[in-house]
């Protein structure tokens, strides 16, 4: 009895963090939210202007954020940080975990805009 306990709560544990992969963009949360209104991030990011855009309101208190393709904002847990804070401003490929709406990153990798 108690091993299918365990099994039970071992499936359920894998089922709440299982690890996606998902494409999208390192922002700041002010700007993130003043767009949220658009169907897909690519309609408001101008990639010219985004990078320095994002590191700039980052560096004046926003929080960092992370934008799917259709405009979802997802919040980067704690623990995170260090792996997104590089690339601020760029279009990423991340595998990690979404648990409501934060996003706990096991790896990134930058993409071309």
């Amino acid at each position: 009895m108690k091993i299918l306990a365990v099994l039970a709560l071992s499936t359920i544990g894998c089922i709440s963090a299982s690890a996606v992969e998902i494409t999208g963009y390192i922002s700041d949360e002010k700007c993130a939210a003043g767009a949220s209104k658009a169907k897909a991030a690519a309609d408001w990011i101008d990639p010219k202007q985004f990078e320095q855009c994002a590191k700039r309101c980052v560096k004046a208190g926003s929080a960092v954020v992370f934008v799917t393709e259709d405009n979802k904002i997802l919040k980067i847990d704690a623990d995170s940080m260090t792996k997104v804070t590089p690339h601020i401003g760029h279009k990423v490929s991340v595998t990690g975990a979404i648990e409501g709406n934060s996003l706990k990153v096991e790896s990134i990798n930058a993409l071309k805009m």
